[in-house]
This record gives C-alpha cells, structure tokens and sequence, in this order.
C-alpha cells in the first residue's frame, strides 16, 4: 500500500512545476450530497436549465444580432435587424440606428404607417393586447421624464399613458407612446454556447408616421436607437448587467451587404479609438483635420469644433455622409485636382461625379479623417464615392459626401461601411478598422474574468486557447495534487 502511495506521489512530482510546494500544508477534507438524489431520475432539460442559469451568473454575456441590408443608395440604403419582442414573442425588422436613443416598431393602430414594404420583408404590427407580459407606461413613471431622453414626452390626459414624439432629420417623424416588454435574443456564453435568453426593456409603439417612413418602397417595423441616451436598449440592457456596456457593428458594403452586430465589444488588433465628446447626445467625436493623399487641407478646424449647432458625429441611420461647405469645397477641389488627368469631371443633378473607364482604386487618392487621439480613418475610394451606373460606356462616379451650409458634420453609412466599429460607452471613446464584414468577429465579455468569445464561428482566438488550456492543465493538476495527497496522509493512518 505505501508502495502505491509513493507512485502516486511520484506521479505528481513528475507532472507538476519544481516551484509548486504541498508539503506541511493541512488538506480540508469537505463531504459532498449530490443536488440530484441518485434515487430520482432528472430529466436532461433540468440539468440544462440549471446550467444556463449558473452562465447567467457567471458572466455577461453577448447578444448577437442578424444584420442586413446595404449602404447602396440604389438597392437599399439602410441596414436593419430583427429583434423578437412580446409573449408569445413576434420578430420586427428594425433599422441600425445609432444617431436616436429609443427602439420603436409600429403598432396595429399605426395611423400612416406603410402596409407593404419594397424590401421584400413581411411587415410585423405590435399588438400589447396579445402579449402576457406588456404593461404599459404610466405619466407617473420616472421614466416618463423628458430628463431620460431627447424625445418629446408627453402624457395623454385621458389614458394617463407616456407618449412620446420624435423628428428625424429628413423632417420625417413618429410619435406613440412607451410600453414595458420582454425582449428575447440570443446571448453568447462562451464558444459553442448560445443561451435563449430575454429581457424587459422599455421601447416605443407608433401610432403615427409621417415623411419618408410612410413610404412603401424602404419600408421596414421600426427603428432601434443605439443612441448613448438612458432609454437606448444597450443603456437600459447594461445598467441591469445583462450585458457590458458597449457594442459593436461591422456593415458590409459590398455584395448584399450585411454585417455583423454584438451587445459587446469587438476584438481586432488594428482598432484605433479616439474620445467621445462628453454630455452630447449624439456620438460626437474631435475631428481635427482632412488629408488627401497624404496632405492635409487648408480647412479651419473650429468647423468642426462641437457647439449648439456643429460638430462631428458618426451616424448609422443616415446613408451618406455630410460636410460643412468650409469642408467640404476644399475636399472636392483636392479630389479633382488628384485624378482629373485620368478621369472626366463632370456634374450630375448639383453633385461632383466623374466619368470613369477603370478601377476607382487604381485612380483615387485615398482619404483620412484625422480624430483627437492620433486617430486616423482611413477611406478607400469607395468609402467616399458612390457608384451611379454608367455613361456613354464609363462608370460615373460621384462624391457621396454632400455639402452642408451650416450645422453638422455626419459620418453615414457610406464611410463606415467595411469597418469594425467599437461604441465603448463605458470608456467614452468610439473604436474603429478597416475589416472585412463578412468574417467572423473575436468579442470580448468581462466579468469575473476575461472571456474571448467569437460571435459569428463562436471559436476561440489563438492566444485565449492557450491561457484556456493552461488553466484546465493547472486545474487538473490541482486535482491530482490533492487526489495523492488525500491518498497519502489516508495510507499514513493505517
């Protein structure tokens, strides 16, 4: 028996590092019941349930949405998701829109809003009547406090509900009011696991459209505001902890579009972050200066300084791009001066094109928007340009930039197509990198430790398996040690 002792402490010292001592130290000994008496037997689904619920506990996890669409302002111009609200849950087409705080759908009582959609997708109306778990917003409610949003609110003398009214830059405009209701998506754990889990958050139900969201042709269920506000879905999901408070997007521009979404943050090596502007909104951001090929323009950079009615903000809900006219003459002219001897300027309906019969990569400069933090975004040519079709046999291509009189600088669709963008709003900075979208993603959760999850092939990055094998190695070490131990002192008593 002491021979058997001795093998396996062998064994241990073999297996475990010179520096690890065990000698002299007391091992606990602890007595185990079983959760599950061996007497009866558990269903499969029970063990399951019991473990999702300890996921829950252990980390936040990240919430993975569909993406699609396209900045093409010739097939869609616009990127939109699905999320499932309501019990019975029903799924809504909702456009990305990170330049408004609140996530609204229509509802079955919708004065205005389109019947049919040109997108192909089957339009969804909100019913809180055939929902087990709706209520809806009392005037009473804190929420119900213009303090909590850059919405109108406003109650409804005769039903007492939270209404709201909201005015989009194109002059379109929603109003409804604010319903309580379980949100179900799914929540990526770690790799290989995906958790159905759910809820409640506070969105709107339109009752009243007008402008462009009456139209049939981009007609879609609603918008879903990613804005920094307290009533955004991410604000509301992560001040509970459900999930960190940061998101990600990659738009793909090319093709179909689509892209990537997580309610966490993106892990890529070639990320540059630059600050927020505090208090603001919108994502308002320090551009300093424009280059082209290389050189910087002559452009005072107090236009873009934030104020009451400037500034620089990034935009997802808005298609194409647009720049103060201190701007954006100077940008043109050094794009012109750049490429006229290999394309044909020319003007189409008030807007800067040329005329031309080989790749735009080959031919135009490349772009750089220069932020506070040394950090640079860089545009290929297609990141701001845009293609319009073709002319006596050559490709025209315009400027997807437009001029602005006054007011804000806004970052669309069009300059942050094919790239990762990071909003940490933990942090108060935007990350971002040229990628390709229709990759898979590393994303990072934290919570009681580090976990690297992979939102689209849910695989683990290469350094993150390492640490991961490393600790299972330790741990089952761990194990052995006390295994032999407990087997040693046991054979000391006999």
């Amino acid at each position: 028996m002491r021979a058997f002792s001795s093998l396996i402490l062998a064994l241990a010292a073999v297996v475990l590092p010179a520096a690890v001592v065990y000698c002299g130290f007391p091992v606990p000994l602890l007595s185990l019941q079983r959760a599950f008496p061996s007497s009866r037997p558990v269903q499969l689904e029970t063990l399951r349930a019991r473990d999702r619920l300890r996921h829950a506990r252990m980390l936040q996890g990240v919430v993975d949405f569909s993406v699609e669409g396209s900045s093409d302002p010739l097939l869609i111009g616009l990127y939109f998701t699905k999320v499932k609200l309501g019990t019975p849950p029903r799924e809504f087409s909702v456009q990305i829109d990170t330049g408004s705080d609140i996530l609204w759908v229509n509802c079955n009582s919708c004065n205005g809003c389109p019947t049919s959609s040109g997108l192909g997708i089957q339009l969804n109306f909100f019913d809180a009547s055939i929902s087990s778990s709706s209520s809806l917003i009392s005037c009473s409610d804190p929420i119900c406090n213009s303090a909590f949003q850059t919405t109108a609110t406003q109650c409804l003398s005769q039903s007492k509900q939270c209404s709201y009214t909201f005015q989009y830059g194109d002059g379109s405009g929603t109003s409804g009011y604010y319903v309580s209701e379980s949100m179900y998506f799914d929540m990526v754990m770690g790799p290989s696991m995906i958790v159905n889990s759910s809820a409640t958050v506070v969105f709107g139900c339109s009752t009243y459209q007008s402008g462009d969201l009456t139209k049939s042709d981009h007609a879609i269920d609603g918008i879903f505001g990613f804005g920094p506000g307290d009533l955004s879905v991410i604000s509301q999901l992560s001040a509970r902890g459900v999930t960190p408070k940061v998101f990600s997007h990659c738009l793909k521009g090319e093709g179909n579009g689509g892209g990537i979404l997580v309610l966490g943050e993106v892990l890529e090596p070639g990320i540059v972050y630059s600050p927020l502007v505090p208090s603001q909104p919108h994502y308002n951001l320090y551009l300093q200066s424009i280059a082209v090929n290389g050189q910087t323009l002559s452009i005072d950079p107090s236009v873009f300084a934030t104020s009451n009615n400037r500034g620089t903000i990034v935009d997802s809900g808005t298609t194409l791009a647009y720049l103060v006219e201190e701007a954006y003459t100077p940008f043109v002219n050094a794009i012109t001066a750049a490429v006229s001897q290999s394309v044909t300027p020319t003007i189409s309906k008030g807007n800067q094109c040329y005329l031309v019969s080989t790749s735009v990569g080959e031919i135009f400069p490349l772009v750089s928007l220069n932020f506070a933090g040394s950090a640079s975004m860089v545009l290929k040519p297609e990141q701001y340009l845009m293609h319009l079709g073709f002319y006596d046999g050559a490709a025209l291509w315009c400027i997807g930039f437009q001029k602005v009189q006054e007011g804000v600088t806004i970052l669309g669709d069009i300059v942050m197509k094919d790239k990762i963008f990071v909003y940490d709003l933990a942090r108060q900075r935007i990350g971002w990198a040229n990628y390709d979208c229709s990759q898979a993603v590393n994303v990072s959760v934290t919570s009681e430790k580090n976990r690297f999850v992979n939102a689209g092939q849910l695989s683990v990055s290469g350094s993150t398996r390492d640490k991961l094998l490393q600790s299972s190695t330790m741990g089952a070490l761990a194990v052995l040690v006390s295994l032999s131990l407990f087997i040693h002192f046991q054979l000391l008593r006999l």
